[in-house]
C-alpha cells in the first residue's frame, strides 16, 4: 500500500531526460506515421492505431476531437483578443529578454543572411547542418529560460544540455564548412566565436542551475 506521506519525487535533469527522448520517439513515429498516410481517407484513425491513442478509436473518438478544436478556435480568439495587451504578451515570452536566448538567436539571423548572399551554401550540407543545429539550439533555450520562476530545474538542465549538443554539433558543421567552402576570414572569426560563446555560456548557466538543484534539494 502507498504511503500518502511520502513526499513527492523531484525529478532531476536524468529524469527529465529519460521523458524527453521518449517524447522524441512518439513525434519521430507520429511523424513517420503521418508522412506514409498523409493522403489516406481513413488517416486519422490509422496513425491514432499506430500511436496507441485508444481513445480516440472509441465512438466518441469523432466527438473528442471536435471538442479539441473547438478548445483550439477559443483559444485562438482569446489570443487575437489580447494581442495588444504588452504586459501579457511580455509576461509569455520573458525568454526572449534572456541574452543567451538573444545570443543564439541573433546567430541564426546572422546565418540567414549570411546564406542569401551566398547562393552556394543553402545547399551546402555543412552549412545546412550548421543552420539547423543553431536553430534548434535557439529552439531548446526558449524551452529552457521560458520560466523565470525555475519550478523545474531538472527540466531546465535537461533542456540546456539538449541546447548543449546542438551548439557543439553547430561548431563541429562549422569546422567542416571551413575546410569546403572559401569564406572571408574575418566572417569566420565571427561565427566561431559566437558559437563559443554561446557553448560556454550554456556550459556555464547549467553549472549554476544544477548548484541551485544541489542547495534546494540535496542532491549529488
Amino acid at each position: 500500500m502507498a504511503d500518502d506521506s511520502q513526499p513527492e519525487k523531484i525529478w532531476d535533469e536524468y529524469d527529465w531526460e529519460r521523458f524527453l527522448q521518449q517524447q522524441d520517439r512518439k513525434t519521430e513515429r507520429y511523424m513517420e506515421l503521418l508522412e506514409k498516410y498523409i493522403d489516406h481517407p481513413d488517416r486519422d484513425r490509422i496513425i491514432a492505431r499506430e500511436m496507441g491513442w485508444t481513445h480516440l478509436l472509441e465512438d466518441d473518438g469523432d466527438r473528442w476531437a471536435e471538442e479539441v478544436e473547438d478548445m483550439f478556435d477559443e483559444e485562438m480568439e482569446e489570443l487575437l483578443d489580447d494581442e495588444d495587451d504588452e504586459e501579457e504578451s511580455e509576461a509569455e515570452e520573458d525568454y526572449e529578454v534572456h541574452p543567451l536566448y538573444q545570443a543564439a538567436f541573433a546567430l541564426t539571423v546572422w546565418l540567414d543572411q549570411l546564406f542569401d548572399q551566398r547562393e552556394e551554401l543553402q545547399n551546402h550540407p555543412a552549412a545546412v547542418k550548421l543552420s539547423t543545429q543553431t536553430a534548434i539550439c535557439s529552439a531548446k533555450l526558449a524551452a529552457a529560460l521560458s520560466d523565470d520562476d525555475i519550478d523545474e530545474i531538472g527540466m531546465t538542465i535537461a533542456y540546456l544540455k539538449r541546447a548543449l549538443k546542438a551548439i557543439s554539433v553547430a561548431m563541429d558543421a562549422a569546422l567542416q564548412l571551413r575546410g569546403e567552402v572559401e569564406l572571408e576570414e574575418d566572417r569566420y572569426a565571427t561565427l566561431h566565436q559566437r558559437l563559443f560563446q554561446i557553448r560556454d555560456a550554456i556550459i556555464d548557466l547549467m553549472g549554476s542551475y544544477r548548484a541551485e538543484f544541489r542547495r534546494r534539494f540535496g542532491a549529488a
